[in-house]
């Protein structure tokens, strides 16, 4: 049998009938059963502030705590006037205080963005990239997942159309050896 791998997911969109929610469901819905998800939720977070830095604010623990647990971090998320919403750079700031208790530094971190657009969020996926480079995250490379017309990729139950299916296959597939350590 396979090791058990943990994987924090954090879901950019803040609306409950997000598309990029949908579609983190359906990764979650194929993971192996060695694999376990846990959404971190980011909506109670407050704002960011270094002033935080010395107080206890129990969200912000929770978050930490969540994200240092786990083997990798998956981040489904949408584009938002061409970069990454607040609410997920939030959490990132959050997770990367205070100065030198960072829990990105070597933190194993996947993406996958989705967007109604022609562009698929790549935008908001290189702002992440970016953001998590400069926090020494190790970002799993490849495939790397921009699904843009996204909405073409449901069923009109809002489910995830076969074609999306196979091609989200090849990356679940990626984000467990990657999560596990055996990616190439």
């Amino acid at each position: 049998m396979s090791a058990s791998i943990k994987i924090a997911l954090i879901i950019g969109s803040l609306r409950k009938a997000s598309i990029n929610r949908k579609f983190a469901q359906y990764i979650v819905s194929q993971m192996p059963e060695n694999v376990t998800v846990e959404e971190v939720c980011i909506a109670d977070l407050p704002l960011y502030n270094q002033d935080y830095d010395d107080t206890t604010i129990d969200s912000y623990e929770r978050v930490r705590q969540q994200l240092t647990a786990v083997d990798a971090v998956l981040i489904v998320t949408p584009e938002h006037n061409r970069t990454m919403p607040a609410a997920l750079k939030n959490v990132i700031d959050i997770a990367s205080r205070p100065y030198k208790e960072s829990v990105w530094r070597h933190k194993k971190v996947a993406l996958v963005t989705a967007s109604p657009s022609n562009y698929g969020g790549i935008n908001s996926g290189l702002d992440v990239r970016k953001s998590m480079q400069m926090l020494s995250a190790h970002m799993m490379v490849s495939p790397e997942v921009y699904l843009s017309q996204a909405t073409d990729s449901l069923n009109e139950d809002g489910s995830v159309t076969e074609r999306t299916q196979k091609y989200l296959q090849t990356f679940i597939d990626e984000l467990v050896a990657f999560a596990a350590g055996t990616d190439a």
